[in-house]
């Protein structure tokens, strides 16, 4: 069994008084029903699970009254013995409940009437085209989180990482000294694996029991499948088309030299205004995420971010490569890279970044300044550069010779490289950017 990181977000949530129905939501696949069910029979004397999109018998359970003394006589009804109400033992998971609009609405009551703890997981909350809306989410009724595929983290843990080698690793980090050749390599080596699995938690709980690449591969590109398949089956008619084209073009984005996302790319003579949606339709489903270009590296971030500039990355690496053309896989894991190596460990990065709760930014000017990323750290600015071999930092070197110009605090280099520092740049390897976690 995968150990994830929402458990002690689940365990904390459960011990904190008056607390708010949980909602969570997160990409389909990642892991929420598993999770919460899971956490549910560990923690509770009695669980009623409803889903939704399983069974829309369900939601007329929610056509008339919200009182929940009302709510909890249709659930028995319809439930049978798998529904028994013990007050203050008893969880109700409300599965997919963007299906059920008016389950949401009901948390307001359950929150009031505070028997009965209530979590509700969505995949596609929020989305443009999937059903209808609440009538009412009033402020306060409810705790909502997101939740992403395992990240790098949990991938070692998966993989019989423990505590004492991620503090070995803390500890080089912090003190800018390299990791001990062996570690060194074992990490470079689950890192590249990492890069070709990803965290959906089907797909590494097969390569954890495999070791089967091909079985891996077939996996994710039946959740490329599932995830087009939502495209056409929720969002609105005439989104449809534009959706799946906007998701295809990904890849081909990523190629680029600048990297930056062009909706001309999707189709010739295309514009922001027939294709910006398909692409918010992409992100709200929790699949992509934007990085934005900066009008200067300097905090804060999100105020220097020009809105309509932006790159597109996957939320998860091992999809990501899924996308590519056969034999991508086996090349990664051989070093071998060749025209996509830049785009792999930047959707990489951007995917450790992304699942450790860090927004995107990146610098680029047309003088030829270019910087993968920027982020807080250690309460500055920091560029980061990601290399797929050692390269050059040219760009970032500039930038740090005009302090006058340009507030910057250091720059981290990514790579094929241990961990070493000269002046205010550091160097590290591509395993440690889970550990930057300073801000």
């Amino acid at each position: 069994m995968l150990k994830r990181k929402i458990e002690n977000v689940l365990k904390e949530w459960k011990n904190t008084p008056n607390k708010s129905p949980l909602i969570i939501k997160g990409q389909r696949q990642c892991g929420k029903t598993f999770s919460v069910r899971r956490f549910a029979e560990e923690n509770y004397k009695q669980v009623v699970y409803l889903n939704f999109l399983k069974n829309p018998n369900y939601i007329s359970i929610f056509n008339g009254s919200l009182e929940v003394n009302d709510l909890i006589i249709m659930m028995s009804a319809l439930l049978g013995d798998e529904a028994t109400f013990v007050p203050y033992e008893t969880i109700i998971i409300l599965d997919e409940i963007q299906d059920c609009p008016e389950a949401r609405t009901a948390l307001k009551f359950f929150k009031e009437d505070g028997r009965f703890d209530v979590i509700g997981t969505g995949s596609l909350l929020g989305v443009k085209g999937y059903g209808k809306q609440p009538k009412s989410v009033p402020v306060g009724s409810e705790t909502l989180i997101e939740m992403k595929p395992l990240d790098f983290e949990e991938f070692l843990w998966a993989n019989g990482i423990g505590e004492q080698i991620i503090k070995t690793l803390k500890k080089c980090l912090e003190t800018a000294t390299p990791v001990p050749e062996a570690l060194h390599n074992k990490m470079q080596e689950l890192m590249l694996q990492y890069t070709v699995v990803g965290g959906m938690p089907e797909v590494v709980q097969k390569f954890v029991d495999t070791k089967q690449m091909n079985a891996v591969l077939t996996l994710q590109r039946d959740i490329i499948r599932s995830y087009e398949d939502d495209m056409v089956k929720y969002a609105d008619d005439k989104d449809k088309p534009l959706i799946r084209e906007c998701f295809q073009s990904i890849p081909k984005q990523l190629s680029k030299e600048n990297k930056k996302f062009q909706y001309s790319v999707v189709k010739k003579g295309a514009t922001a205004a027939k294709f910006a949606g398909s692409l918010q339709w992409i992100e709200d489903a929790g699949i992509v995420s934007r990085c934005y270009n900066l009008e200067l590296p300097e905090l804060p971030l999100d105020g220097n971010a020009m809105q309509d500039v932006f790159k597109v990355y996957m939320n998860d690496t091992g999809l990501f490569v899924s996308m590519l053309e056969d034999g991508t896989q086996y090349d990664i894991l051989q070093g071998n890279l060749y025209g996509y190596k830049g785009a792999i460990f930047e959707n990489l990065i951007a995917d450790i970044f992304v699942k450790m709760g860090r927004k995107l930014y990146y610098y680029h000017k047309d003088s030829g300044l270019e910087i993968d990323f920027v982020t807080r750290y250690k309460s500055g600015c920091y560029l980061v550069e990601v290399k797929a071999t050692t390269g050059n930092t040219k760009s970032a070197k500039t930038i740090l010779a005009h302090p006058e110009k340009y507030h910057v605090s250091g720059v981290i280099k990514l790579g094929k490289y241990n961990v070493g520092k000269t002046d205010n740049i550091l160097s590290i390897p591509l395993y440690l950017g889970f550990l930057l976690t300073e801000y």
